[in-house]
């Protein structure tokens, strides 16, 4: 059975996933990521791909980002990173095989409605995870350039993270209180449901104009429990 067509749109963002097969591992050490981080530079800038948010776990990765040259740009991006990455980790630790638990998810997101709940929600991921108190705790994600205005060659900023403020302090500040309360429970499952079943994640409106772009009627919600991530 032939895969369905991944739907990318220039100018939409997008919320990835991508898991460890089986939920493997992969990254056991500080280098690893680091070699993940340096790729996903390289291949977002070949690609005209805008990195927002992310966050690398140890048995997943999520990724905020929106094309801009092409329509199928993030998933040029993540095969070209899926597969030097892959490589790398095969040989430094002796492994053979697939890594990934197949393609990656994605769904398209909403700018105006849903984009800093996605923000925040991946980089929350790892307070949800209890690994934990507080997202500044943790060394792998975008928050501390998001929030605390920490150097990055990767990340760029959304025009709704820059309507935050009338300059970088004045942003970073509006965006620490956006962590001052959790995302809800019904926002948490919103965005859980929609990037592991891959469905558009906005407003009517918003979906009769992706259909209109794409030319492809888009997946109905469908009732069930996502895995969590």
């Amino acid at each position: 059975m032939a895969r369905p067509r991944r739907l990318g749109l220039k100018g939409i963002s997008q919320h990835i996933i991508q898991r460890g097969n089986n939920r493997q591992l992969c990254f056991t050490r500080e280098f690893d990521r680091v070699a993940y981080i340096s790729w996903l530079k390289e291949y977002s800038t070949k690609y005209n791909v805008a990195i927002h948010a992310w966050v690398l776990m140890s048995n997943h990765v999520h990724l905020l980002c929106t094309p801009f040259a092409d329509n199928n740009g993030v998933s040029k991006m993540m095969q070209s990173l899926g597969r030097k990455y892959v490589r790398y980790f095969n040989d430094n630790h002796q492994q053979t095989g697939t890594l990934w638990e197949g393609r990656f998810k994605a769904s398209l997101v909403c700018s105006d409605s849903y984009m800093l709940s996605v923000y925040r929600y991946i980089e929350l991921n790892p307070v949800r995870a209890n690994m934990v108190n507080s997202p500044a705790q943790y060394k792998w994600s975008s928050y501390h350039f998001n929030a605390h205005g920490r150097h990055s060659e990767l990340c760029q900023p959304h025009d709704i993270y820059l309507n935050l403020g009338s300059d970088s302090t004045a942003r970073q500040h509006s965006y620490r209180k956006l962590f001052e309360s959790s995302l809800s429970d019904a926002m948490t499952m919103k965005i859980r449901s929609s990037v592991n079943r891959e469905l558009v994640m906005g407003d009517e409106k918003f979906k009769a104009h992706v259909q209109n772009l794409s030319g492809v009627k888009l997946k109905s919600t469908r009732i069930g429990r996502p895995p969590k991530n």
